[in-house]
């Protein structure tokens, strides 16, 4: 199982276990905030909005909250940027962080008050963005695929270029072009992803010892409980020994 795929599947169990459900919410209210300002609200003709409802329902995300996060964007246009940031972690290890936030100036504080904190650099804009690629994750539970073996046949023809299956959660990924095509497939199944989004993976990654891994990890998740903060992502290796640790 790749490294990138086993963090998330770690997460996926500490978020159950942490109870970070309203984060979870929170991070997806502006992604629908964000898909209203810049696409209306009427997800037939808002593919962007159509997604973010999508990974709402993925997390159980109640029909009333999803609706009001829709109904307030289009009365009130929200505000939020789209910030990126990049940097190292102790031992060289890169990370990418994506913002959505109405405070510029508070984001960048905060993420280099962790940096800083957590003995990393926080870099200029671009310099790590050659260490990760662009591409499709889509994630779905086991018990919501009939028949396994078509299908990991229909996805495959759709574009998928890699299925990994854990803990009966299959992790589906997909080349930048093949995302879309990939997801329609799914829901045209009649299944329900429980996430699908662009994410950033790393192309290389840094193996450390358990001690060393589990710093860039206390820093991973500081940043994550940031508020401005969507979406994490680093190039550290999490071998059986560290994804032990963290049980």
């Amino acid at each position: 199982m790749s490294g990138h795929s086993k963090w998330s599947t770690i997460k996926r169990k500490k978020g159950a276990l942490d109870a970070k459900r309203s984060k979870i919410f929170s991070r997806i209210v502006k992604e629908i905030e964000l898909a209203v300002r810049d696409g209306g609200p009427d997800p037939d003709a808002n593919p962007a909005l159509r997604l973010a409802i999508s990974n709402a329902k993925g997390v159980n995300m109640p029909k009333d909250n999803i609706q009001r996060a829709i109904n307030k964007a289009d009365k009130d246009p929200s505000n939020l940027q789209e910030a990126t940031f990049e940097g190292y972690a102790p031992n060289g290890v890169a990370v990418f962080i994506e913002c959505l936030t109405d405070n510029h100036l508070r984001t960048v504080g905060s993420v280099r008050s962790v940096f800083n904190k957590r003995g990393g650099n926080l870099g200029t804009h671009g310099s790590l963005g050659f260490l990760f690629d662009r591409k499709g994750m889509i994630t779905v539970a086991g018990e919501n695929i009939g028949d396994p073996e078509m299908f990991e046949l229909e996805v495959i023809d759709a574009g998928a270029e890699d299925i990994e299956i854990h803990d009966g959660i299959y992790y589906i990924t997909t080349p930048l072009e093949d995302f879309g095509s990939v997801r329609k497939k799914i829901e045209d199944m009649g299944i329900q992803a429980e996430n699908a989004e662009l994410q950033r993976i790393p192309n290389d990654t840094k193996q450390l010892d358990v001690d060393s891994a589990l710093k860039v990890l206390k820093m991973v998740e500081e940043f994550e409980d940031n508020d401005d903060v969507q979406n994490v992502y680093h190039n550290l290796d999490i071998t059986d020994e560290v994804a032990k640790a963290l049980e």
